[in-house]
């Protein structure tokens, strides 16, 4: 995807304004640009930004922000958004080859919701005291076609790129070891050049990777350390029934990659990925313990007791939102070039 000797999506993540912006802001920035428009409304009236860019003959779509406590993946696609109609070098060969239906942020309700830690970015003690998460239910990467209003409005826009050939959800985690990359498990044996790239750039920034066996648990099948399949919505309904819980499977929808995989069935289906890239890191080998750690932290917090020297026994230092959108762009980056070399 990517011409021998030319630049390359990564080189976007220079341009990050040095804090999170908010869709308000984002809207005023590129309202009136061709091809950037309202798809939705928001359960509470925000508007739902989405971008159709490019001319090319393939298909992707692109969304962020399903968990509106991962806010790198928004400043990502916003950074690609932006690069298309300034038709920076960076982005000129995706346009030519690819037509790219984006949705920066689908929750922009969720978004203001955290903007308590957000706006104190980068104190990992201000995340843990006002960091909110929607649970299954209210989930939106869990959510469609049609569980809540911004999942049909993102249905809908979405459902003009069909058939698709990649789909990415571009998400994070709150503390892990390094960064993590899921491939629909189609594509797994297809896919060992994106992971051997994607290991690179990851050790490249700085940022390394998070290596967890989940077991095929929820449908994380392991593909080697920082790697694993796609979670779908039949995986975690299975899981919540074979517990002896079908209320709370009942509450998981579709994933936006099965919503993608029916523009396209077998055996043409796209390539999925879902990035994690942390916000905040951890010492090799801390994951577990600090996992087990974290309610007990999350209340010393939110009840306003000192939580910092805990965390800095586990190392936990924050990553440098540049180098976690510059691996989303790579993992985007090299999706397109998996689909483009599967031909």
């Amino acid at each position: 995807m990517v011409r021998r000797g030319g630049p390359s999506l990564t080189t976007l993540a220079g341009r990050w304004r040095g804090r999170f912006a908010t869709s308000a802001e984002w809207q005023a920035e590129v309202a009136g640009q061709a091809g950037v428009r309202t798809i939705g409304r928001s359960e509470q009236g925000r508007p739902v930004l989405g971008a159709v860019i490019g001319t090319g003959r393939r298909r992707a779509t692109l969304i962020g922000g399903a968990h509106a406590d991962e806010p790198v993946g928004p400043e990502t696609l916003r950074l690609l958004v932006q690069a298309a109609v300034r038709r920076e070098p960076a982005i000129e060969a995706v346009l030519r080859r690819w037509r790219l239906w984006v949705v920066p942020h689908v929750n922009p309700d969720g978004e203001r919701a955290n903007r308590a830690w957000i706006e104190r970015w980068p104190s990992a003690t201000a995340f843990l005291r006002h960091a909110l998460r929607e649970p299954p239910g209210r989930d939106l990467e869990f959510g469609f076609p049609a569980m809540r209003p911004e999942n049909a409005a993102v249905t809908a826009f979405l459902s003009g790129a069909a058939p698709v050939r990649l789909h990415a959800s571009l998400h994070g985690m709150a503390f892990a070891e390094g960064a993590a990359l899921l491939i629909e498990r189609g594509w797994a044996t297809r896919t060992a050049p994106l992971r051997h790239a994607f290991r690179r750039e990851a050790a490249a920034c700085g940022v390394g990777l998070h290596d967890e066996d989940r077991r095929g648990d929820k449908g994380f099948h392991y593909l080697g350390a920082g790697f694993a399949t796609t979670p779908t919505g039949a995986a975690m309904r299975a899981h919540f029934r074979a517990a002896g819980d079908p209320d709370t499977a009942a509450l998981f929808h579709d994933s936006s990659m099965e919503q993608a995989a029916r523009t396209a069935p077998a055996p043409a289906a796209p390539l999925c990925l879902v990035t994690e890239a942390p916000l905040f890191r951890l010492a090799a080998g801390g994951y577990a313990a600090l996992r087990a750690r974290l309610p007990a932290l999350t209340m010393r917090a939110q009840r306003g007791l000192p939580v910092a020297g805990d965390l800095a026994r586990f190392g936990v230092e924050p990553v440098d939102p540049r180098a976690a959108i510059r691996l989303q762009l790579r993992a985007m980056e090299l999706g397109l070039a998996a689909v483009r070399a599967a031909g």
